[in-house]
C-alpha cells in the first residue's frame, strides 16, 4: 500500500562525485517519480560536474545538502560509509549506501541500528538481484527448478587496476574483498544461507590490502568457491549447481545478462535479459517503491543479507590478518 503522506516525488542527493557516482544519476534518469537533487563532495570541482552534468545543485556542504532530499546515495570511499549514513539518519534521511556498506560487521551493525530506531529505511547498493536477468532466473526455477542447490562457484578478479586507486589504500579500507568479494558473498548467501565456515587463502600487496582472495566457504546449504582479486584478470562467470542441474551465468556476471540452464535430463534453456539504464537504475527503483511504501528494510537485501555478506569478508580477512589502520578493539 502506498504512503500517502510520503513523496510519490523522490529527491535524491549524492554524497561523492567519483565514477559510480555518476553511473548512478545516469541510472536516476530512468527511474520514474525520482530527481537528482542535488550532490557533495570533499572535492569541490567534481562536484559541481557531476551536479552541471545532471541538472542538479552543488552543494557546499553536506548538511545543507541534507536538507533538501528524501533520499541519500552514498557513492564515497569504504571507509567514511558509517558517518555519511549516521548523519544522514539524524537529519531524517533514507539511505542507499554503496557496496560495502561499511568495512567490518560492527560498523554496520551500528548503521542497522539507528536506522532502525529512527524507523528510516536504509538498504546497501547490492545490484545484481535486481536486474531483470537475475529476477527472470528466480522465476524460471520457481516452474522449472534445478533440485536442490548445493554449489556457487563465483569470482573476479582485474589486472588492471592502477596503484593509486582507492581500492589499494589501507586508510580508506580497500582491498579485493571489500570491493569485489562482497559481491560473491551475496551469490553465495542469498542461494547458499548463511556461512558456518570460512577458509581463506590469499596474497597481501606492498600497500597492505589483500591483492587476491580464494575463499571455500561452508554454509547452511551447501558449499562456495569463490575468488577475488586486484593484480589478476579474471573476469568470470557465476555457477549454481542443484541436484537436477546447474546454471551458469556468463560474465560479467554481476551485472548479469546471460544464463545457461543445463539439465541432468539433457535439456538447456538460454536465458538472455539485457539491461537498461546504467543498471542501478534497477536497485534504486526497488528502493523508491520501499519508501513511498513506508518500509524501513528491504525484503530482497535485508539488513540480515547484508550482516551475513559482511560476515564472510569479515572472516577472509581474520584468516589474511588484514586489519585496517582505523579500526579498533
Amino acid at each position: 500500500m502506498i504512503d500517502t503522506n510520503r513523496p510519490q516525488t523522490i529527491r535524491w542527493g549524492i554524497v561523492g562525485a567519483g565514477n559510480i557516482a555518476r553511473r548512478f544519476a545516469q541510472s536516476l534518469a530512468h527511474v520514474e517519480g525520482a530527481q537528482l537533487a542535488g550532490v557533495w563532495s570533499r572535492r569541490t570541482e567534481p562536484t559541481h560536474a557531476l551536479a552541471d552534468a545532471f541538472n542538479a545543485r552543488a552543494f557546499d556542504d553536506f548538511d545543507t545538502l541534507l536538507e533538501h532530499i528524501d533520499a541519500l546515495y552514498i557513492a564515497t570511499l569504504q571507509n567514511s560509509h558509517p558517518e555519511y549514513a549516521l548523519r544522514a539518519f539524524a537529519a531524517g534521511k533514507h539511505v542507499l549506501c554503496e557496496k560495502s556498506a561499511a568495512v567490518n560487521a560492527r560498523a554496520l551493525q551500528s548503521m542497522i541500528d539507528v536506522a532502525r530506531d529512527a524507523k528510516l529505511l536504509f538498504m546497501e547498493a547490492m545490484k545484481p538481484p535486481f536486474y531483470p536477468l537475475y529476477r527472470r532466473l528466480r522465476e524460471h526455477f520457481a516452474s522449472d527448478p534445478i533440485g536442490e542447490i548445493g554449489l556457487v562457484r563465483a569470482g573476479c578478479s582485474m589486472a588492471n587496476v592502477p596503484l593509486d586507486y582507492p581500492s589499494f589504500s589501507m586508510e580508506a579500507g580497500g582491498g579485493a574483498l571489500l570491493d569485489i568479494g562482497i559481491y560473491e558473498a551475496f551469490l553465495a548467501v542469498d542461494w547458499l544461507g548463511e556461512a558456518l565456515d570460512v577458509q581463506t587463502i590469499g596474497r597481501l600487496g606492498s600497500t597492505g590490502v589483500d591483492v587476491f582472495a580464494s575463499l571455500n566457504v561452508r554454509h547452511e546449504r551447501g558449499i562456495a568457491q569463490l575468488f577475488c582479486g586486484l593484480d589478476l584478470q579474471g573476469r568470470g562467470d557465476a555457477l549454481i549447481g542443484g541436484t537436477l542441474g546447474t546454471v551458469v551465468i556468463e560474465a560479467n556476471w554481476c551485472n548479469p545478462v546471460r544464463a545457461t540452464i543445463a539439465y541432468t535430463d539433457g535439456r538447456k534453456v538460454e536465458l538472455d535479459e539485457p539491461f537498461t539504464g546504467g543498471g542501478l537504475n534497477y536497485e534504486t527503483a526497488h528502493f523508491c517503491e520501499l519508501l513511498r511504501a513506508g518500509a524501513t528494510e528491504s525484503p530482497i537485501m535485508s539488513h540480515a543479507m547484508s550482516m551475513r555478506m559482511i560476515a564472510i569478508i569479515d572472516a577472509a580477512r581474520r584468516d589474511l590478518k588484514l586489519r585496517f589502520p582505523f579500526e579498533t578493539d
